[in-house]
């Protein structure tokens, strides 16, 4: 960890707590500041103030005074899933209080190389494929996985070395609290239409995400996703070197699929079947972990084994068995119409469907095709499963049930199922009507599946 001096003896608010504002309060008192923690979460129910408390960091909790502007900080670290108008947010900027988030503070004591990587939908993957790549045959020094990915990077930054890398998730609630954060190689997956609850417009979505470019000079280099004129055209925002990547241009100065075979500038890494996770979106992932791991400097032989291998992120169109001839998997992260359209179109098998979450105001007309082109059978819960069902019936599908959650889906899918068939949770929602977070939905999944197989005799 670099030992810097901009934070000793200065007041800072760390507001929020979960991984991200425990891990940067306690790296803040390391580098010498005077931290006050605040979370809304009452003190008895909350084990990780309880934690810090116990180590002599300040902790107010219950709720978030507007009194504590008036203590003189000198920064606030913001949780970033906290708005901008939060009251306490708000007043801070209003008083010219700097307001960052927590991996602006583990780039600037992090010794190792800073990947970057950002997007809509296919951010965890290709962060973990850039992981496994930089990781297989390495000589000296490992790659860590930090950031929106579950490691909070406050806490990755003060392990690593110079030897090492930090491949880093960044959501655009992170990306809208850096100043100097600057990946040496910023990937961009993808950008749809997300967040805007929290951003206000798709416009400002899109700006909080090329904040991971805006630190870049021509030493850096930005891989990004050129299958769209607008992703093409915001890649004219980094002063670094544009690698692009592609299914459908062969761009010779990037990563690009031709003929079936992966390539890069020009040398075939694989053939595209030979990648062990299903789905177009996993070639694209894929492109874009190959471009950064030869950036590099990793071997084609390396980069094509890992494809070989892996078998995806869990919850993220992750294989979760084959019985009975079905196989069964749980894309709990798709909580976005885009991500279960390219779930799938990844399935040449019939797929039954279960689908379903939180109402934020959209209809899946969209679905339609993809429904049409895919699935043999729904079967809907949450809030949307009326609006799904009208995307359903309008693709023609004949078999459509709803119910109360996963775990009643599951069985009533399977029921639907037949040998040499998908049965998939992909929502196409957030999960926040029913459950805590998207991990919890695709746990109970994976749960279900295990109870159906023990009912059935485990055959």
């Amino acid at each position: 960890m670099k030992s810097i001096q901009d934070y000793k003896n200065k007041k800072v608010l760390v507001l929020g707590l979960a991984k991200s504002g425990v891990n940067a309060a306690r790296l803040l008192v390391k580098l010498g500041a005077f931290v006050t923690v605040n979370d809304k979460k009452k003190f008895d129910d909350n084990p990780e103030a309880q934690s810090l408390l116990a180590e002599g960091i300040r902790v107010i909790t219950g709720s978030h005074p507007l009194a504590l502007l008036d203590e003189d900080f000198a920064l606030m670290v913001k949780n970033p899933g906290i708005p901008y108008d939060n009251p306490l947010v708000a007043g801070a900027l209003k008083k010219g209080i700097p307001v960052i988030t927590e991996p602006e503070l583990a780039y600037e004591v992090s010794e190792a190389a800073f990947i970057g990587v950002t997007g809509t939908n296919g951010k965890t993957t290709t962060t973990t494929m850039i992981s496994l790549m930089l990781n297989q045959n390495r000589p000296a020094g490992k790659a860590y996985v930090a950031g929106n990915i579950g490691v909070p990077a406050s806490k990755v930054a003060q392990e690593v070395t110079a030897a090492d890398t930090m491949v880093t998730e960044l959501s655009s609630f992170m990306l809208m609290g850096i100043t100097k954060l600057k990946p040496h190689i910023a990937v961009l997956t993808n950008v749809y239409t997300a967040h805007i609850d929290y951003h206000g417009s798709r416009e400002k979505y899109i700006e909080a995400k090329m904040r991971i470019v805006m630190n870049q000079t021509a030493d850096d280099y930005f891989v990004v996703n050129w299958d769209n004129p607008e992703w093409r055209e915001l890649s004219k925002q980094t002063k670094g070197q544009v690698v692009p990547f592609s299914r459908q241009d062969q761009i010779e100065t990037g990563a690009y699929e031709k003929d079936g075979l992966l390539y890069f500038r020009g040398e075939a890494i694989l053939p595209a079947s030979e990648i062990n996770v299903p789905g177009d979106h996993n070639v694209e992932n894929a492109l874009a972990a190959l471009a950064v791991a030869k950036l590099s400097g990793q071997s084609n032989e390396a980069i094509a084994e890992v494809l070989r291998t892996f078998t995806g992120v869990k919850h993220r169109l992750q294989f979760v068995t084959e019985w009975q001839q079905r196989r069964f998997y749980n894309d709990s992260k798709a909580t976005d119409i885009e991500a279960t359209e390219m779930a799938l179109k990844g399935f040449k098998q019939p797929v039954v469907l279960l689908a379903g979450g939180l109402d934020r105001g959209f209809t899946f007309e969209r679905l339609v095709p993809a429904l049409k082109a895919h699935v043999k059978a729904m079967v809907l819960f949450g809030e949307t499963a009326e609006l799904l069902k009208q995307a359903g019936e309008a693709a023609g599908i004949q078999n459509i049930t709803l119910t109360k959650d996963v775990a009643t889906a599951l069985p009533i899918g399977y029921g639907f199922s037949e040998p040499g068939d998908i049965v998939l949770l992909s929502p196409a929602n957030a999960s926040w009507d029913q459950y805590p977070n998207f991990e919890v939905r695709g746990q109970v999944f994976i749960d279900g599946v295990d109870e159906l197989k023990r009912k059935n005799g485990g055959q």
